[in-house]
């Protein structure tokens, strides 16, 4: 059984731009350069924008936990007409008149939601900002971690799609130019050649 020729390698000719040959133009080396940079930046600039994205997110719920603090308050009144909620979607709650007594000992009043049969003294406990106005309840800690974590892999593939496609606009353009450049030589030496070959070709 005759042995099996070798397949040559694709390896060298893949870096072929990189190393000295009489075949090799500038430009050659311009977007070989321009090819390694961008795959540093897809690498990087993924990893970075998907760090600063979450750490982001987790800054700002972190402030909006810090700014907003749960009080005791009781049903004054019900809304007999259920509104949509804010999301777009009615999850079955109601609206209904809170009234709660701040550090200060001043008297609030506002509205929350509520699960249908909450009837007037009902006790519940709403989140309120530094104002006094009735806030969403903030995240958890847990919660807060896991959309910062999600964000982040979200916005890091997104950043290095985008710097690999204005790599490759980069690329496809050196290419057009060498094609360009490529045609002008053409032009100037293909009319010797034609002299050379007796006219053929």
């Amino acid at each position: 059984m005759a042995a099996k020729t070798p397949r040559p390698s694709r390896f060298p000719v893949r870096l072929w731009r990189w190393r000295r040959n009489t075949l090799r133009r500038h430009s050659d080396v311009v977007e070989a350069w321009i090819v390694l940079g961008v795959w540093l930046l897809v690498v990087a600039g993924g990893v970075i924008a998907g760090l600063v994205a979450a750490r982001t997110v987790d800054s700002d719920l972190a402030d909006r936990r810090a700014r907003a603090h749960p009080v005791a308050a009781v049903v004054t009144a019900v809304t007999p007409v259920t509104p949509p909620s804010e999301n777009g979607r009615d999850d079955g709650r109601v609206w209904v008149t809170v009234r709660w007594t701040g550090a200060d000992g001043a008297v609030h009043q506002g509205r929350a939601r509520v699960l249908p049969g909450a009837a007037a003294g009902t006790r519940l406990t709403v989140w309120t900002d530094r104002a006094g106005q009735v806030v969403a309840e903030p995240l958890s800690g847990a919660e807060a971690a896991f959309q910062a974590a999600l964000t982040g892999i979200l916005v890091g593939p997104l950043a290095a799609g985008t710097i690999w496609v204005g790599g490759r606009l980069l690329r496809a353009a050196l290419v057009h130019r060498r094609l360009a450049e490529w045609d002008e030589e053409w032009k100037r030496v293909g009319p010797e050649w034609r002299k050379l070959s007796g006219g053929r070709g």
